[in-house]
């Protein structure tokens, strides 16, 4: 059986270059729902949705009338202080550099480190592994949510920040690691 992990269609938040996380539930735009359309994804018979509105919105255009499970830490990342803001923002800013330099291993100020989101995605997503092998499903979730569960699962290893998904777009992952991109 395979997993399909697939980050949201695009938002305005995407389009503008903005850290979306957890705080800020917009909808998808009207590109990445038309985007998501034309896109042809496997049939799953399982559905697993962050409780973000652009990841429910997402499942109902590709997967629609599936029933879905809702799982709460499958949503994006705490972006503290960085949340809605966007590189032009931020740019200059001594907490955001420190951030840039730290290669994204500290915390967003105010918000999670990748460390703890990761543990807190993987918790969730080991919680559920038994029975997602079990048949052909999909999760439908965050751009860091899909990185965080291929650094721990895909082999081979590689780095987090190496498994980026565009919206609309992800990875079918088999259950020895294999995996190849949707």
């Amino acid at each position: 059986m395979s997993l399909l992990l697939i980050r949201h269609g695009q938002t305005q938040g995407n389009l503008e270059g903005r850290y979306i996380g957890c705080h800020t539930d917009e909808s998808l735009c009207a590109a990445g729902r038309e985007a998501l359309k034309k896109a042809a994804f496997p049939p799953v018979l399982t559905v697993v949705c962050s409780p973000m509105k652009r990841c429910l919105e997402t499942a109902d255009i590709l997967y629609p009338g599936r029933p879905r499970q809702i799982v709460s830490d499958f949503r994006e990342c705490d972006f503290g202080a960085f949340e809605g803001k966007n590189y032009a923002e931020l740019n200059g800013r001594a907490d955001y550099q420190a951030w840039i330099d730290s290669g994204g291993a500290l915390p967003f100020p105010g918000g999670e480190s990748q460390a703890e989101f990761s543990r807190r995605t993987l918790r969730a997503f080991e919680a559920l592994l038994p029975d997602l092998w079990e048949t052909d499903a999909a999760i439908i979730a965050h751009g860091g949510t899909v990185m965080a569960i291929m650094e721990a699962y895909a082999l081979p290893r590689r780095g987090y920040f190496e498994y980026q998904a565009s919206n609309g777009s992800g990875f079918i992952l088999r259950r020895d690691g294999a995996w190849e991109r949707l």
